[in-house]
């Protein structure tokens, strides 16, 4: 009996010291998480950047044409996040110029000489690293920005209304159906936004870009800011945009775009 009654003592001590032991644990956890928690506080009032991920989006301006992006990021350090981006972008050549029909006031504007409609759907990886943190609330955090990634290009016909040499409706045509007609004196003006979709080829290629990216974002949960940069782009085969010019498969831009999103 006296055996059974120290077994049972000794079991309620040891039960006693286990569940103390638990207790201690949490209340350890509980203060480096509130500690943590004070930090991230802190830090963000005096202006750093602190956030798990950022989601991004953004519209562009481009030497050569315009588009916009969406972007994940994954923050890794106090100053390093992994980027994952889409950007959907069309590319234009430096001679094309819009101009009026001419015989029909409220009738379609047409590009002379243009041959194709050049659109890409990139998809990148890269990542962010804060050079200067913003200081205050009010302040202006920068940062290096570097992707890479594939570059889809996807070409789409571009048309013509012209008049018919032998007489009757006018004629919706291509570049390759008749190259004198297409670039002719005939031309009534463009042939709409709605052809050439079904008749889309792709062209694969690559992509490298980098640029500094100006968070002025009052709070550190919203992001607002500029990112000013410059790419290059390589296509695997050459890209016909202009008749009479060269095609080229290497394409340098600059660009400008404007960024909001949100942080966690």
């Amino acid at each position: 009996m006296k055996k059974l009654s120290l077994t049972v003592i000794m079991c309620s001590l040891l039960l006693a010291a286990q569940s103390q032991d638990k207790q201690e644990k949490k209340n350890e956890k509980r203060a480096a998480r509130k500690e943590k928690i004070n930090n991230l506080i802190r830090q963000a009032e005096e202006g750093v950047l602190v956030y798990r991920k950022q989601t991004i989006a953004g519209g562009q301006l481009r030497t050569n044409g315009y588009g916009g992006f969406i972007e994940l990021g994954r923050m890794k350090t106090n100053r390093k996040t992994n980027l994952y981006r889409l950007d959907i972008t069309e590319t234009m050549s430096q001679k094309e110029l819009k101009l009026p029909n001419g015989a029909i006031v409220f009738g379609n504007p047409y590009k002379y000489g243009k041959v194709n409609n050049f659109y890409q759907v990139a998809f990148g990886f890269g990542q962010q690293h804060i050079l200067g943190q913003k200081g205050n609330k009010n302040g202006v955090a920068v940062s290096a920005v570097y992707t890479g990634g594939l570059s889809l290009g996807l070409l789409r016909p571009y048309y013509l209304e012209v008049q018919n040499p032998m007489g009757g409706e006018n004629l919706i045509i291509k570049y390759s159906q008749d190259t004198a007609l297409f670039l002719g004196t005939g031309i009534v003006g463009g042939g709409g936004f709605s052809r050439g979709w079904s008749e889309m080829s792709v062209k694969p290629g690559a992509f490298v870009r980098t640029a500094l990216r100006f968070d002025y974002g009052r709070y550190n949960e919203l992001v607002s800011g500029l990112e000013i940069g410059v790419g290059v782009e390589y296509y695997a085969s050459k890209i016909k945009i202009m008749a009479k010019q060269k095609d080229k498969s290497l394409f340098f831009q600059g660009y400008i775009a404007v960024l909001f999103g949100r942080r966690k």
